[in-house]
């Protein structure tokens, strides 16, 4: 088993949604980034690279790369679950924390959950994703942008035929 951290962060521009998880977002700003800026799924292709030994997203897809320009990071994502395939790893869990004053998240989530769980080839019971505030403090208070951070656990393909874990009902 390995496990992998990823931080990434967007300042807000002119715009009227922002991307987060895949799920597009009304908003009074966008988030200002080569591709579209999906800081939840940055952060994520970061810790799953991180835990692979695989580096970083910069390293794979530069800015200077107009291949990148204006992606969806959902097909970033799918590019860096092939390259984990590539060398016989494949992602088990992952936890992901959005930290944004605004715009307002929980209505979201599920469709964000769902959607990285279908990238990554995973039950949503595998995937979570959860959204605070940072209570008015630093640039997320200010409204100035958006953080995320992500935790995964990846294992190698043979060990995942016989280690799932049980899936746990919090309804």
């Amino acid at each position: 088993m390995r496990v992998g951290f990823g931080v990434d962060v967007h300042r807000f521009c002119a715009g009227d949604k922002v991307v987060l998880g895949g799920v597009i977002i009304p908003h009074t700003h966008a988030l200002e980034a080569h591709s579209d800026g999906d800081v939840l799924l940055h952060a994520l292709c970061d810790a799953l690279l991180g835990a692979a030994g695989l580096g970083d997203i910069g390293a794979h897809f530069p800015d200077t790369d107009a291949r990148y320009k204006n992606v969806n990071s959902r097909e970033l994502l799918r590019l860096v679950i092939a390259k984990l395939s590539a060398v016989d790893l494949v992602p088990y869990n992952v936890s992901i924390v959005v930290v944004a004053q605004a715009p307002k998240l929980s209505p979201y989530i599920p469709s964000m959950r769902a959607s990285i769980a279908e990238d990554m080839k995973l039950e949503s019971s595998y995937v979570n994703v959860a959204a605070t505030t940072s209570e008015y403090l630093g640039f997320t208070g200010r409204k100035e942008g958006i953080a995320a951070f992500a935790t995964v656990t990846i294992l190698s393909s043979e060990s995942t035929k016989s280690s799932k874990p049980a899936t746990a009902n919090f309804a």
